[in-house]
Parts: structure tokens; C-alpha cells; sequence
């Protein structure tokens, strides 16, 4: 019993460091989207006008002020994950 249990808790340790690695983001500093995050957008650029906070920058605002991007359903394109570089 000891030994299902250990092997359990080494199984659950790796899966919890494994998704913290991939939380990150890629690269060695992380980062990842979230430096492209509506948030993150407002705080350095400030407001849309018309739109309160950081909702100006949402992916849905974003398509309908420039169409849909090219290969992507709905407002996909513009989700952080997907801006390019």
C-alpha cells in the first residue's frame, strides 16, 4: 500500500511541475502571452477610447475594428496566444 501510495505522490509532483514549467510560457524568461494580454496592453497604453479598462483591447474588439484574421474563426486570431511577435 505504502509503495502505490508513493508511487502516486512522485506521479502527481511531476504532473504539478511539468504544468508550472508550461505556465510560463516559452523561452527561459516565460512570459509567453501574457505579455500581450488586454491587461497588459492597457497599462501601457492606456484606454480604447469608448471602451471602459482594458475591453478595448479584448480579441472580440480587435476583429470587429479589423475583420476577422485570416485563418481564424471569430475573433480567435487576436487572442494573445495567437498575436505574432
Amino acid at each position: 500500500m505504502r509503495k502505490i501510495l508513493s508511487l502516486a505522490a512522485v506521479v502527481a509532483m511531476v504532473a504539478v511541475a511539468s504544468s508550472a514549467a508550461n505556465a510560463k510560457g516559452p523561452g527561459s524568461m516565460g512570459g509567453g502571452a501574457s505579455s500581450f494580454s488586454p491587461g497588459q496592453s492597457f497599462r501601457q497604453n492606456g484606454p480604447v477610447t469608448g471602451y471602459p479598462g482594458a475591453s478595448g483591447y479584448a480579441p472580440g474588439q480587435q476583429m470587429r475594428a479589423n475583420g476577422a484574421a485570416t485563418g481564424y474563426p471569430g475573433a480567435s486570431g487576436y487572442a494573445p496566444g495567437r498575436i505574432k511577435h
